[in-house]
């Protein structure tokens, strides 16, 4: 246990560095629109452009971690992440920089590879607890990012931004090269073939040795299109997974909304940097709230083991909230604003965690690809947030526009929670039309028969 532990610590890490190199960039747009003579919402498309491959990557990454292993692909990405920083820092023009934030984008992993080395290492009854884990790395990543961002941006040229993505990116990759080894099964179970064979033993190959048109086009396709099938035809991961990135999109609207919001009461560069440490308070205040639940779960199962409906997994989210937190100095102090920040970020992390839970026990084999159209949204609206957040919180509901920005979202958030409770009451209804939950359904059934034949079998004494 104490080795999975560490392994899954190394993933944090790694999955820390991956959302520094999204939210870190938000720090250079006004430097490089002097620099480069362009518009800051022209600037901004730099991080647009980097989330939405992102969201892509991880999806393209998944099925080749799967056939070829965790730890080449998680290594291949790094390499290629921190190689694409380097045009980043000495670009010549602002296009360079777009063309490289995409291929960077689109070479980063995330979390499709990381939470799949979760499942490597737990089963799906037990693996709450390194969830949570790494879902508190990824939306920390976020928050790390504009914490040091605004030093960086106030002491550094935007040339630094880039270079220190990229002193980070090669230490995370020398830590996860020599700490982190292969966790998928398929892999390992293939290596041990081989040895076998090795000291003479015949007839003994692993999985992949035996399956059949392995890298076939049209098997590599299915397994790609997937997560977007279910994101579109699954209606249990169509509107958890939007809840999910609207939940996102708001923090990294955070990013560029922020430095507006707290100039009101005279923040710095800094300061409003700093400021961000409210939403690193409300992450660690939501891992510790889990806590209690996951270990009152796992007692309730380990005494009946299909006590539970899946749905359960989703109580942490029967509420709802959303603060007017841009009300300047005349009617507010400005710890206002960052208390309920920081209330937002405590419903960002508990909302990806139970819907990632939900999903994987929904979802069962498919659970990968499920949990893929969850983290595609996430990425994919948090992008355009980076285009849309300065222009809404400039031009709507004038003469307080900062005022009807936040209340506009605080709407829409009401909207997107509501299938939440719909699920809770009525998702055994919804799991049952759906083609990819009653496999898994009949799957549990088939063992739960095996199970009553052994103890027949027991019992009439033929065992």
């Amino acid at each position: 246990m104490r080795k999975k532990w560490w392994i899954l610590s190394v993933i944090f890490v790694v999955q820390v560095s991956i959302n520094l190199n999204a939210s870190l960039y938000a720090n250079t747009v006004h430097s490089l629109s002097g620099h480069f003579h362009i518009s800051e919402q022209a600037a901004r498309v730099g991080q647009m452009i980097f989330l939405i491959a992102y969201a892509f990557g991880s999806e393209l990454w998944a099925p080749w971690s799967e056939e070829l292993g965790r730890w080449p692909i998680l290594q291949l990405s790094l390499f290629l992440v921190n190689i694409w920083q380097i045009p980043c820092a000495l670009a010549p023009n602002f296009g360079t920089i777009a063309v490289a934030r995409f291929l960077g984008g689109i070479s980063s992993a995330g979390g499709s590879v990381t939470l799949g080395m979760v499942a490597d290492m737990w089963t799906a009854e037990e693996q709450q607890f390194a969830v949570a884990f790494i879902v508190f790395s990824s939306v920390g990543g976020s928050v790390v990012g504009p914490i040091f961002g605004g030093l960086i941006e106030a002491n550094l040229s935007w040339h630094w931004n880039f270079w220190i993505q990229l002193i980070v990116g090669v230490v995370v990759q020398a830590i996860h090269f020599f700490f982190v080894h292969e966790t998928c099964i398929k892999v390992l179970l293939d290596r041990e073939a081989k040895r076998r064979r090795t000291s003479g033993e015949e007839e003994v190959y692993g999985p992949s040795e035996v399956e059949e048109n392995r890298f076939a086009p049209r098997k590599i396709l299915t397994i790609w299109i997937r997560p977007f099938h279910m994101f579109l035809c699954e209606p249990i991961v169509l509107f958890l997974s939007l809840l999910s990135g609207f939940s996102d999109a708001l923090i990294f609207t955070f990013l560029q909304s922020f430095d507006p919001v707290l100039s009101q009461w005279g923040f710095t560069t800094e300061t409003v940097g700093v400021a961000f440490v409210a939403i690193g308070v409300g992450y660690i205040i939501a891992y510790i709230s889990f806590v209690p639940w996951i270990w009152r779960q796992r007692k309730q199962l380990r005494e009946n083991p299909h006590s539970l409906r899946p749905e359960t997994r989703l109580w942490w989210l029967l509420r709802s909230g959303f603060a007017w937190t841009s009300l300047g100095p005349p009617h507010v102090h400005w710890i206002a604003p960052l208390i309920f920040a920081a209330m937002i970020a405590v419903a960002n992390y508990a909302i990806y965690m139970a819907t990632i839970d939900y999903m994987i026990e929904a979802y069962g084999p498919y659970a990968t690809s499920a949990t893929g159209g969850n983290g595609f949204a996430r990425d994919f609206l948090a992008g355009i947030a980076a285009l849309y957040s300065v222009p809404l919180y400039s031009n709507v509901g004038k003469p307080y526009p900062l005022e009807w920005a936040s209340t506009l979202l605080g709407f829409l958030a009401i909207l997107v929670t509501i299938p939440v409770y719909v699920f809770y009451w009525k998702g055994p209804e919804i799991r049952a039309r759906s083609p990819f939950a009653q496999e898994l359904v009949r799957k549990e059934e088939k063992e739960r028969e095996k199970g009553e034949e052994r103890t027949d079998d027991v019992r009439t004494g033929l065992v």
